[in-house]
């Protein structure tokens, strides 16, 4: 049975605990909403400059740009975006689950999968069953810039133009609110062309200036930047809000747990008053005796 001084030093250590994660709360509330407010600015542009360029390539010779060109999938490489640190709750398993999921049916399909990840939490997961990445990078949760996006997809623009990959899919954590957030795993390259629905407005033929190849060397491989650097944001801005909730909700659990302490601290310490009394009183007797 637990003594006092015990039960009084785990309330210590549990108060001691709470501090922390309360502390730590407040640290990714502070970086959820800088980043929450980067992501809402690009999320606009990203998705109006995909659908745009998607659009046009609707109505455009495949070969104008090498990143447009549609190749029967052989290689597909498979970019998957977590956190360098723990503590924000289901946020990293929740995409390795789904990305494990994906690459499995990709092979079972059979097509060669390259995998690069970017986080360190999904290069310790793939490292620890002995899977060998194509690259990988880390140590850009918190200061992540577009130099960073752009460095991702340099990689890929390379091998996609050297044909060492058919397709390129990104799995990311997608923000949809502090509580929520929702896998995405969609396709980078090559650039979907969309069709014009039955109901929409003509498609007139626009006038390029400067010519249309030049306007899509610029902006195809812009586009792949933006749409990376969109994906590292939401993931950063969902990360720290499910770190918020993970830490809020551990907070919780150690003042229930501070609680039920000090009310057996109490109880036993009423026990101990309880049993010195009866043994004095009892010592009484024996002398009137």
């Amino acid at each position: 049975m637990a003594t006092l001084r015990d039960i009084k030093r785990r309330i210590k250590a549990v108060q001691s605990t709470s501090k922390i994660t309360k502390a730590m709360k407040l640290v990714a509330a502070a970086k959820f909403r800088k980043a929450q407010q980067r992501m809402f600015e690009l999320r606009p542009y990203a998705e109006r400059m995909n659908e745009g360029l998607s659009r046009l390539a609707a109505d455009l010779e495949a070969d104008i740009h090498p990143l447009l060109v549609v190749r029967p999938r052989q290689n597909v490489e498979v970019l998957i975006i977590t956190s360098d640190r723990g503590l924000c709750g289901a946020f990293n398993t929740n995409i390795l689950k789904a990305a494990a999921k994906h690459i499995a049916d990709l092979r079972g399909e059979g097509f060669n999968v390259s995998i690069s990840t970017v986080g360190r939490k999904a290069k310790d997961y793939f490292k620890r069953r002995n899977v060998e990445l194509r690259n990988s990078w880390t140590g850009i949760s918190g200061k992540i810039s577009y130099a960073n996006a752009q460095e991702i997809a340099g990689d890929i623009i390379e091998n996609y133009t050297n044909e060492a990959i058919d397709e390129v899919i990104v799995v990311y954590n997608e923000f949809k609110s502090v509580i929520a957030q929702k896998v995405i795993i969609a396709r980078l390259l090559p650039l979907a062309p969309i069709a014009a629905a039955e109901d929409a407005l003509p498609v007139f033929n626009f006038i390029y200036e400067p010519s249309k190849e030049e306007i899509f060397s610029s902006l195809v491989p812009k586009n792949v930047e933006i749409q990376i650097f969109r994906a590292l944001l939401e993931s950063q801005a969902s990360e720290e809000a499910a770190r918020m909730s993970a830490m809020e909700n551990a907070t919780k659990s150690a003042n229930e747990m501070i609680s039920k302490l000090s009310l057996q601290y109490n109880k036993a310490r009423q026990a101990s008053i309880t049993k010195e009394l009866m043994d004095i009183v009892g010592g009484v007797e024996a002398l009137k005796g």
